[in-house]
């Protein structure tokens, strides 16, 4: 399981929204300009929030701007990686092919490459939202509190 930090800025009866990305740390990552994340938070200006379940913990326990630690499983993230990458590549070859086969002039098979990789980025879209609610994909709150059991 891969443990991420996080700071909580929202706290709900049933989970907890957190805010993954911490800037104050940023600069003394040893990444520092090469890293995607930082790029990306300092282009938009503000930072993704999470929500996380609290799984049958009570919610009182937590107060904003506490830091907690989360935890997603390493076959999420290789699995992730791989239909993100790979589906609009494979979709952009398999449109050149199709349009080379075609014998489509060099200009059609450029346009069916762009078109190949925008299908391949609307299916990685339509599995993301297909997925949204799957627990198995989730982060999870990892915490030496206790899980309140119901009985």
């Amino acid at each position: 399981m891969l443990i991420e930090p996080g700071t909580i800025v929202a706290v709900e009866p049933d989970g907890l929204w957190v805010e993954t990305i911490q800037r104050s740390t940023c600069g003394s990552c040893a990444a520092q300009k090469g890293c995607g994340q930082s790029l990306l938070a300092k282009l938009a200006g503000h930072s993704s929030y999470l929500w996380v379940s609290l799984a049958g913990r009570d919610a009182d326990e937590y107060r904003i701007g506490d830091e907690i630690q989360l935890g997603v499983p390493e076959a999420v993230v290789a699995n992730g990686s791989l239909i993100v990458y790979f589906t609009p590549l494979l979709s952009m070859l398999a449109a050149t092919i199709v349009a080379h086969y075609a014998h489509a002039g060099e200009g059609v098979t450029a346009l069916a490459a762009i078109a190949g990789l925008i299908a391949g980025g609307g299916l990685v879209r339509w599995h993301a939202f297909k997925h949204r609610h799957d627990s198995r994909l989730q982060p999870v709150l990892v915490d030496d509190r206790q899980v309140v059991q119901l009985v």
